[in-house]
């Protein structure tokens, strides 16, 4: 009698899609883990098998994002970062969010993974077809500030507007100017339930006024970003500092 994971095999090799007799048990084990629906459970898999046929576009399209770094959720320590939730997390990855033109918002303390899950997603975005670009927010205000001193700002917000996903990292660690802060509610209005977002942030939305200077304009964008949006909130100190601090104890007790 065979058993379930055979006769995935089977069915497997019979669909030439061996990406998915390679992956159906290391997610099924996943699925139980984080209590994954069938039909997540049937999408993740099949998502594999797309991703390993559409590998060389795929690709492409990561280094096209420009990331700093390729990072994945499978990287992702839920263990040690326990104030996010794996099923928030996996949801998201499905990507509904882009299909329904909603955003998604991390806030948190330096350190906290807000960065690598932002790259993550955009990552599996990218794998699954859909153009994706990534910046700092003061790299995305440079860019535009550059494009409305040629006289073409809004052909800039129209060209961005064909990308389904951009990735905004970093807003707050750097105050904006007046022109920089118009900019940047530029962007954010320009994409307002029709294009994606990611947004991550040190501060706290009440905390915005101090970085664009005007609780007025603040207040309009974030109607705007959080009006679709997933909001997550992580807590807990920095990864940094706690693997440095690991280390520092590891080379104490050598000594």
């Amino acid at each position: 009698m065979s058993t379930p994971a055979s006769e995935l095999a089977y069915l497997a090799r019979a669909l030439k899609a061996p990406r998915i007799g390679s992956v159906s048990g290391r997610l099924a084990t996943r699925a139980r883990e984080e209590g994954w629906d069938y039909e997540a459970y049937l999408a993740a898999v099949l998502a594999e098998e797309v991703s390993a046929r559409d590998g060389h576009g795929g690709q492409a399209r990561v280094k096209a994002a420009r990331f700093p770094a390729v990072k994945t959720l499978d990287d992702f320590d839920f263990t040690v970062q326990t104030s996010v939730s794996r099923q928030t997390i996996a949801h998201l990855a499905q990507l509904d969010f882009l299909a329904e033109a909603q955003n998604v918002v991390f806030l948190g303390p330096p350190g906290t993974g807000k960065t690598h899950l932002s790259i993550a997603l955009g990552v599996q975005a990218a794998r699954r077809g859909h153009r994706v670009a990534f910046a700092t927010a003061h790299q995305w205000v440079n860019r535009l500030g550059t494009a409305k001193r040629a006289g073409r700002l809004d052909e800039e917000l129209e060209r961005l507007g064909r990308i389904p996903l951009l990735i905004v990292d970093e807003v707050g660690y750097i105050p904006f100017d007046p022109e920089a802060a118009a900019l940047f509610f530029a962007l954010i209005s320009s994409r307002y339930e029709r294009r994606s977002l990611i947004v991550s942030s040190n501060k706290t939305f009440s905390a915005w006024a101090e970085i664009f200077g005007d609780p007025v304009a603040v207040a309009a964008m974030v109607d705007r970003l959080v009006h679709h949006a997933e909001v997550i909130v992580l807590k807990g100190e920095s990864y940094r500092l706690r693997g440095k601090r690991e280390e520092v104890l590891s080379g104490a007790k050598e000594h």
